[in-house]
């Protein structure tokens, strides 16, 4: 299992849950109720289940395609340590992931 905690986009709570690899990152999220709308199903159309990942194995992670890339410069308050959750796949390799929720979202899926 795959140790995953969500952390609130001011910091002031956090949920830890396991899951098991196979599973989409959004996936796990909208299951623990964590405020990702994920529009698009996870066709890459749109930014509403950016997160900031900031810890854990991140470095396991294979790095954003150029499309994911392009989502994200829709996404309010991308940084480096942005990535679309539909686009996280967990694998075996990963022990823990660290999940900020971002403090906005925007829906450039309209």
């Amino acid at each position: 299992m795959i140790r995953i905690r969500f952390i609130c986009a001011d910091g002031t709570s956090e949920t830890v849950v396991e899951a098991a690899p196979g599973q989409r990152l959004l996936d796990v999220a909208q299951a623990q109720g964590q405020p990702l709308e994920g529009t698009c199903e996870g066709a890459m159309a749109c930014s509403t289940c950016h997160v900031h990942l900031v810890g854990g194995d991140v470095a396991v992670l294979p790095p954003p395609t150029e499309e994911e890339e392009d989502m994200l410069d829709f996404a309010a308050g991308a940084n480096r340590q942005s990535r679309l959750a539909c686009q996280i796949l967990l694998t075996p390799d990963i022990k823990s992931l660290d999940v900020k929720m971002p403090r906005a979202v925007v829906d450039n899926s309209r």
